[in-house]
């Protein structure tokens, strides 16, 4: 499966090109040949014995499938009919979200947002002249405009489905044993002394307060230090920037005494 864009947009008139293979992958069948046809190197080789190896044991097991994917927010519906997926979204502060683009100087691509016929028909339209005008290396700017035209997508979409969950990112770094403990009886499972622990191990004050740029995939992080890592990261004249262009959506997530 090749997918163009981020944020793709998957709805039934274009499912063909990504049902399968995640049909695939909710059972846990492994695409053996064509990861193969991905090996370049001796660490690729032990990617593929390891993945293969975790795909066989899940699938034994009778494991279900978590997707962890921040770029499908505009495809939640899809997850929900097609793969049956209990759906959480993650709602994160716009200047929390603007601070983390400006401090790993990732300035989106907005055109990938433009170069989807189906999304901005049925979400974006509004926003053209606003997301064909934003300037290329205006981190700030597409920062926001992305949080807005996103989370506004992802409020309609929680109006239309109350079964999805939504949490606030913000609450579970401040709160994290209760917000994941809320979370988990939310979706049916069990919270059990293993996941606390894991969560505590994940989200303590002992862990850095901010990711380093080279390990912006890790999960160790002091949860409640880097609430307000924005604060430091963002000027006062951009947090008002990026206040003024989420006006409109960001009150539907945050209040006033929050910025």
């Amino acid at each position: 499966m090749e997918v163009k864009h981020w944020y793709a947009y998957i709805i039934e008139e274009n499912e063909a090109e990504y049902l399968p293979a995640f049909q695939k992958l909710s059972a846990l069948r492994y695409q053996f040949s064509k990861e193969l046809r991905t090996i370049r190197s001796r660490k690729d080789i032990l990617r593929l014995g390891r993945d293969l190896f975790l795909f066989t044991a899940g699938r034994m097991r009778g494991n279900r499938v978590l997707f962890k994917d921040p770029f499908a927010s505009f495809s939640m519906p899809w997850f929900a009919d097609r793969l049956n997926c209990q759906v959480v979204v993650s709602i994160r502060h716009p200047a929390g979200f603007a601070g983390s683009l400006k401090r790993l100087g990732w300035p989106f691509q907005i055109e990938d947002l433009l170069a989807q016929p189906l999304l901005m028909r049925d979400y974006l339209e509004q926003d053209r002249a606003a997301l064909e005008a934003v300037a290329t290396d205006d981190v700030i700017g597409r920062a926001s405009l992305l949080w807005k035209v996103l989370y506004r997508a992802v409020h309609q979409t929680l109006q239309k489905r109350p079964g999805l969950i939504a949490v606030r990112h913000d609450d579970l770094s401040r709160e994290p044993v209760q917000g994941f403990k809320e979370l988990y009886q939310k979706l049916g499972y069990v919270y059990t002394p293993k996941v606390e622990d894991a969560i505590l191990n994940t989200s303590s004050s002992e862990n850095p307060t901010r990711l380093a740029k080279n390990k912006t995939h890790s999960v160790k992080l002091d949860s409640r230090a880097n609430l307000d890592n924005w604060k430091k990261i963002l000027t006062p004249e951009e947090i008002v920037r990026v206040r003024k262009l989420t006006d409109g959506v960001s009150q539907l997530f945050y209040s006033d005494n929050e910025w």
